[in-house]
């Protein structure tokens, strides 16, 4: 099974150290977030990874380089001209990754010690267009989900906007952790083009297609996206 790391955002959030670094080079207890994940991946057998780079692209290609990849085999996908967002920066990735049938997709700022077999082991079972790792925890923004688990919407609880795509008897709010396993499948599947997001993609495949979620909730999830959310993942991640 091949990965692709989405580690090309601004990290607006990170200011003052992503005025002169990119984000996914940030340190938690002196190894990057590129690396914690890249590591991450490797402990479930996944080695063949692509990573895609904008904001300093060429620090985080130095780093790849000198590190020799941390043990494992590093695609660089270059989006240097234009930061494509989610949707379009995997769409860009798709001749590294619709060789396989499953692949893993996620962000560079996140960290967690999910049992990401499992995960996949889930998908696998029950072979969804895409599995999407969520939690309990609270939230601004929510996938929402039916008694089966399966995708039927979207909502933000701070504006009150909602976009509802599959009728349900409940819907269930999950926040989502940056995690996919999707079916190389959806790429044939995706219609947008340029920049645009993976939330746009699911919300529309999902009114067709089974898009799942896999609640951890009992494993150590951090959004490490900002300075605060940096210490405390000091403390959760040695």
């Amino acid at each position: 099974m091949k990965a692709m790391i989405l580690a090309a955002g601004l990290g607006t959030r990170l200011k003052p150290w992503t005025d002169k670094h990119p984000k996914a080079l940030a340190l938690v207890n002196s190894k990057s977030l590129l690396q914690r994940n890249i590591e991450y991946l490797r402990h479930f057998g996944i080695r063949d990874v692509i990573v895609n780079v904008h904001h300093f692209a060429d620090q985080i290609i130095d780093a790849v380089n000198k590190n020799s990849g941390w043990g494992s085999i590093i695609t660089i996908s270059d989006e240097t001209d234009m930061v494509l967002e989610t949707g379009g920066g995997l769409k860009k990735a798709a001749p590294f990754l619709n060789d396989n049938e499953n692949f893993i997709l996620m962000n560079a700022d996140i960290l967690t010690d999910m049992l990401l077999n499992e995960m996949i082991a889930t998908h696998v079972h029950r072979k969804p267009l895409a599995t999407l790792a969520t939690t309990e925890r609270k939230t601004s923004r929510y996938f929402l989900f039916n008694d089966q688990d399966e995708l039927c919407g979207w909502r933000n609880v701070k504006t009150a906007e909602e976009r509802l795509v599959k009728p349900a008897n409940a819907y269930n709010e999950k926040a989502f952790s940056g995690i996919h396993v999707i079916n190389s499948r959806i790429f044939s599947l995706m219609q947008q083009g340029g920049k645009f997001s993976m939330v746009d993609v699911y919300l529309e495949l999902a009114k067709s297609e089974t898009i799942i979620s896999f609640d951890h909730s009992n494993s150590n999830f951090i959004d490490a996206g900002n300075t605060e959310s940096i210490l405390k993942a000091e403390t959760l991640f040695k």
